[in-house]
């Protein structure tokens, strides 16, 4: 039977064995052969509290017994977390292909969840992996683990590819997960499902501090949730193009362009929701994001890009330095966040390869 690696931040903490520790208590230092029966006994504690979920260690997972010694052979690192001399969590970053690091088996007892120890075991492998060059994260997650799901998208990661089969006992599926360090893709439904909280939390966040974007502050989680699962919707219609940003590992910003639904304009296409989070303003993301919309829309075979954006705002600025055509401007439009009416501003941009095609098309 193949041996496969499953990676979680999972399980509900039980009274049984619970343990009440300060983050500064908990050492992460470098993972032994040794550490064997410990990381054993803390994922079988993760496991746990899935019912169906069996840990055969010596007909599935044997590298457990010297875990360090196999991760070392991938040209990877181990870590431990320990507190009186007890292992209570672990990871693992494996070297992968074209410059992708592969995160593995997080975990952390369950007692500890929300303690800060997840994310601090995460930054130890992406650290490790970036310093040796890696470029892009990955990770398998079982689809049971809806709280590793949670923390991973938390962290910028999206979900990638099809659904693993693993043939073990335990009859497991996995979610694949994803990131760059730093750049911009291309979201497909499934990646823009599994990335509707932190979209959500950009899309507030820019709101509050006072972006022109359909809302009012203060806007509500739910509602910003609400909308980005909608464009989840049309993602996987096929009706739209949504683009995120990452920068040193964190989802920052997006934009989309919707299809024209006129059966006279199928050349054209909307720009939307130009987003970028304010802690990450001023570093060339905005430009980069519109242009790599723009190059999308033309592989799609578009050939006119049209917008709205208040006056006066930093995204006209940019806008016009990008070569868009202000074709109009509409008095008191929308209102600010104080109530104050406020003109906006109609643009329009030709993507040269195609739009001359599109011209004798009419």
């Amino acid at each position: 039977m193949r041996r496969w690696r499953r990676d979680a931040v999972a399980s509900r903490s039980s009274a049984k064995g619970c343990i009440r520790l300060r983050d500064p208590d908990i050492a992460i230092r470098a993972g032994h052969d040794a550490d064997g029966n410990g990381f054993i006994a803390l994922i079988r504690a993760c496991w746990s509290a899935y019912p169906g979920i069996r840990l055969d260690v010596d007909g599935e997972m044997p590298e457990l017994r010297a875990l360090a010694s196999y991760y070392g052979g991938k040209g990877g690192a181990l870590w431990a977390a320990a507190a009186d001399d007890r292992i209570v969590g672990m990871v693992a970053a494996a070297r992968g292909e074209a410059g992708a690091w592969e995160i593995c088996r997080l975990y952390v007892l369950p007692s500890l969840h929300g303690s800060g120890l997840g994310h601090r075991l995460l930054d130890q492998a992406e650290a490790y992996a970036r310093a040796a060059g890696g470029a892009r994260m990955m990770l398998w997650s079982d689809t049971r683990f809806d709280r590793a799901h949670r923390f991973y998208e938390k962290r910028g990661y999206v979900r990638y590819g099809p659904i693993r089969v693993l043939h073990d006992i335990s009859n497991s599926l996995e979610f694949g997960y994803a990131k760059p360090v730093t750049g911009i893709e291309v979201l497909d439904a499934a990646a823009a499902t599994s990335a509707v909280r932190r979209l959500a939390e950009i899309l507030c966040a820019c709101v509050d501090a006072g972006a022109s974007v359909s809302y009012l502050p203060p806007l509500a989680a739910d509602a910003a949730r609400g909308y980005w699962k909608r464009i989840a919707t049309e993602v996987a219609a096929g009706t739209r193009i949504l683009l995120a940003a990452w920068d040193n590992g964190a989802l920052i910003g997006t934009v989309m362009a919707e299809f024209a639904s006129s059966p006279n304009q199928p050349h054209r296409v909307e720009v939307q929701k130009l987003l970028v989070h304010p802690t990450a303003r001023r570093r060339g993301v905005a430009r980069a994001l519109m242009s790599r919309l723009e190059a999308e829309a033309l592989r799609a075979g578009k050939a006119l890009l049209t917008l709205d954006t208040r006056a006066g705002d930093a995204a006209e600025a940019l806008y016009r330095g990008m070569g868009w055509h202000e074709a109009g401007r509409i008095p008191g439009y929308a209102l600010s966040a104080n109530g104050e009416p406020c003109d906006t501003i109609i643009f329009w941009k030709p993507l040269v390869a195609s739009f001359a095609a599109a011209k004798q098309a009419c």
